[in-house]
């Protein structure tokens, strides 16, 4: 899950004689996919909800957190902002509740991948009746008694955001990266970082080459070797018997080890299941570099610990006949212990990005329209 936001909706001039008050919300924006008997069933979610009970406000921030501009809350920012009472995890249950009445049969495993949390402050201003602060326009009849702000713990915005420098640990040099990038690149010494609590942490990396005389885009994934039980899935031999595929066992695939794969990237939900599938199967393994590749990457933007949420989604929609999961998807556990950042090159065509060695294709429109998910 990414780290929560502190954000606030802009407000107009307050009307004289009454307190801005800003309210709290959770928003909660990922994808959201359910193993079912029938098959996996996925949705985008894009919910918010009141993290301060009170009927006094609107219960959502409905579409204005998708529409509208939301800014960082600082201490320069005048107004009542009101503590939140409800935990995400309680305000995530009402969500998944809702959204799983729409479900047939049993959930057998439920997932949430790209997950972004955050906490959206809505003002209000409070005299008489309670103004919706953003369309001045009034949310409630007349109060039957003062509001008093010491109904509402909170106070005055006392957050600030914390910076750390791009500057490459290694080398210190300047690193690049998209605005939405989790790795950042440093060109001097050819190495990848990304932020974490203790500053910035190298990330390990290969690529497979790509044909010098095609137009080529490398997409990363995150290669992850995990300890499975309830089922044998240690080798590549493993895999071809439980996904059932048809091939005819080689010698040495009992030495060949087994990796999940996922993507790095954001992308719709039902290309992200194909994927993580169609790469899993596929098992990149001959010719990968452990360096960067020269060519143009796609940012990540999909950390590695949303790619271990989609271990045990992975091997629901591999393994056959389907009853098999059914049966023994509740007894499998998976824990991952250590992955590695690949890159893959994939051709540019005219509408898709194509991986001709594993038949691999990205819609590029999806691609450039995933910075909404």
């Amino acid at each position: 899950m990414e780290q929560g936001y502190f954000r606030y909706l802009l407000p107009h001039h307050a009307p004289g004689g009454q307190e801005l008050v800003y309210v709290p919300y959770w928003r909660f924006k990922g994808m959201v996919f359910s193993c079912l008997p029938a098959g996996i069933q996925n949705r985008f979610l894009d919910v918010s909800q009141q993290a301060m009970p009170s009927p006094l406000f609107p219960a959502s921030v409905g579409l204005r957190s998708q529409a509208m501009k939301l800014r960082f809350v600082s201490p320069e920012v005048d107004g009542w902002f009101i503590n939140p009472t409800l935990p995400f995890r309680e305000v995530m249950d009402t969500f998944l509740t809702r959204f799983n009445r729409d479900t047939t049969g049993p959930i057998l495993h439920q997932s949430h991948i790209g997950e972004s949390v955050s906490l959206i402050y809505a003002p209000f201003y409070v005299g008489s009746r309670v103004v919706d602060a953003v369309l001045n326009q009034p949310v409630s009849n007349p109060l039957d008694e003062t509001f008093e702000l010491s109904r509402f713990p909170g106070g005055p915005a006392d957050w600030r955001i914390r910076f750390i420098p791009t500057l490459c640990p290694n080398c210190g040099w300047d690193m690049q990266g998209r605005r939405d990038a989790l790795v950042l690149y440093c060109k001097n010494c050819e190495s990848l970082w990304q932020a974490s609590k203790q500053g910035m942490t190298r990330v390990n990396v290969a690529h497979l080459p790509g044909a010098e005389e095609k137009s080529t885009l490398y997409l990363p994934f995150w290669r992850i070797k995990a300890d499975v039980s309830g089922i044998d899935l240690n080798t590549y031999a493993d895999l071809v018997k439980a996904a059932n595929l048809p091939k005819v066992a080689q010698p040495g695939w009992d030495r060949i080890p087994c990796h999940f794969w996922g993507p790095a990237f954001k992308v719709r939900p039902r290309s992200f299941l194909r994927l993580i599938h169609h790469v899993t199967l596929a098992q990149p393994r001959n010719q990968l570099v452990a360096s960067i590749p020269k060519g143009d990457m796609h940012p990540v933007n999909l950390p590695v610990s949303e790619a271990v949420e989609t271990l045990k989604l992975n091997l629901a929609g591999i393994i056959r006949p389907q009853k098999v999961v059914q049966e023994r998807l509740a007894g499998i556990q998976i824990k991952p212990r250590r992955y590695l950042l690949v890159y893959l090159p994939f051709e540019i065509r005219h509408h898709d990005l194509v991986q001709t060695t594993y038949h691999i294709a990205v819609n590029r429109n999806q691609l450039a329209l995933a910075g909404n998910l």
